[in-house]
């Protein structure tokens, strides 16, 4: 089955940015909307981003709308997160999902999840 691995978290200065990747390994099938989620141990997943691979659709929380950016490449088996504009509440690790949809920031219609990439903001 499809395999998600993130990469490109790490540590960056208030106002800083960085950019995100995950790579699906195997055929999505009809696994229409690939997301990025967040969270911080002991509190809920947070919705961050989300594209639907078919329309191109994009779809973000209020808490980032204007300062992240997601993207699929031409394959749409990897999606990027760009985040510009860092806050330190933007820390916490960021998990990289895949899903039917077709509601693409919903957790619940996604069956497949990567293992996280943590982003610290300082």
């Amino acid at each position: 089955d499809v395999q998600l691995v993130e990469s490109g978290g790490g540590s960056v200065a208030a106002g800083g940015s960085l950019s995100l990747s995950c790579a699906a390994s195997g055929p999505r099938n009809r696994r229409y909307c690939m997301g990025w989620f967040r969270q911080d141990p002991g509190k809920e997943r947070e919705r961050v981003a989300a594209i639907h691979t078919l329309s191109d659709n994009t779809y973000y929380a209020d808490s980032v709308k204007g300062r992240f950016t997601i993207s699929t490449d031409y394959t749409k088996n990897t999606a990027y997160l760009k985040m510009d504009g860092l806050k330190p509440d933007d820390t916490a690790k960021y998990i990289c999902a895949t899903g039917p949809g077709p509601f693409c920031l919903e957790p619940a219609r996604y069956d497949v999840w990567g293992q996280g990439t943590q982003v610290t903001v300082s």
